[in-house]
């Protein structure tokens, strides 16, 4: 059996491939070897048939040929990784050790770790899983590759990277002190991203009263109530109605 310790994969910007230590990701049989390699990773928990296997590779227009085409691709990624690790003829199933790492896996993990530590409001523990998740989501999935899976996927980086901006705003601001910066800035890409992410402007507007920025914050307010007015027909949440309030009892003359 492989280490695990050595043996990851990078689904997301470049693609990699390392086993037992070994970079083996040139060695895979074209683009189609890898799109096929990333599929049998991301659902390594179970079984693939070629019937799916081969909607997977040709999702627009499928050849007649597709069935020995996927014969001809297994036995070539198989000749790479080897059979402990692709195995199965009629259902296929990637078989990597326990402690493989997956980035796509690693940044579930992480931002679940993140948001679980915030409701603790553990933010230093908190902190390094989100920015792990940003790292991770921020990156393309398989960029060279168009098919309808890989968009279901990056739609869910996609999310990953919006709760893990999220995440890392709130534990920058509940660190404070030299992180408050950084809580300003996660929460702006956050509202670039997701302009309507009422969290988005309650982060910020907390970021700049916590640096001192009251009037800034008051604008971030404004903000927010004409596009939540203008694009859904409602009021600010809880979440930024709190912020504000926060923001009336700084500004509030002292008796």
């Amino acid at each position: 059996m492989l280490s695990g310790d050595r043996t990851r994969i990078q689904l997301c910007g470049r693609f990699v491939l390392e086993l037992g230590g070994r970079r083996i990701e040139d060695r895979l049989p074209s683009r189609q070897g890898r799109l096929l390699f990333a599929y049998l990773a991301l659902n390594r928990d179970r079984p693939a048939g070629r019937d799916e296997l081969i909607d997977a590779l040709w999702p627009y227009a499928t050849p007649a040929a597709a069935p020995s085409a996927l014969t001809v691709l297994v036995s070539k990624v198989r000749a790479v990784v080897g059979p402990e690790i692709l195995s199965g003829r009629t259902e296929l199933r990637l078989s990597l050790p326990p402690d493989a790492r997956i980035d796509v896996e690693d940044g579930l993990a992480a931002v679940h770790e993140a948001q679980s530590a915030v409701a603790l409001g553990d933010w230093k523990r908190a902190w390094g899983p989100a920015l792990r998740a940003q790292f991770i989501a921020r990156r393309p999935l398989l960029p060279e590759h168009d098919t309808p899976w890989l968009d279901q996927w990056r739609r869910r980086l996609d999310d990953i990277h919006d709760r893990a901006l999220e995440a890392y705003a709130a534990s920058c601001l509940g660190i404070g002190g030299t992180e408050l910066p950084g809580a300003e800035r996660a929460a702006r890409r956050l509202l670039e991203r997701a302009p309507l992410r009422e969290t988005g402007y309650a982060l910020l507007m907390n970021a700049l009263a916590a640096q001192g920025n009251a009037a800034e914050a008051m604008s971030v307010y404004a903000t927010a109530r004409t596009t939540l007015d203008e694009q859904l027909g409602i009021t600010p949440g809880q979440a930024i109605q709190e912020a504000h309030a926060r923001l009336l009892g700084l500004s509030a003359p002292t008796p």
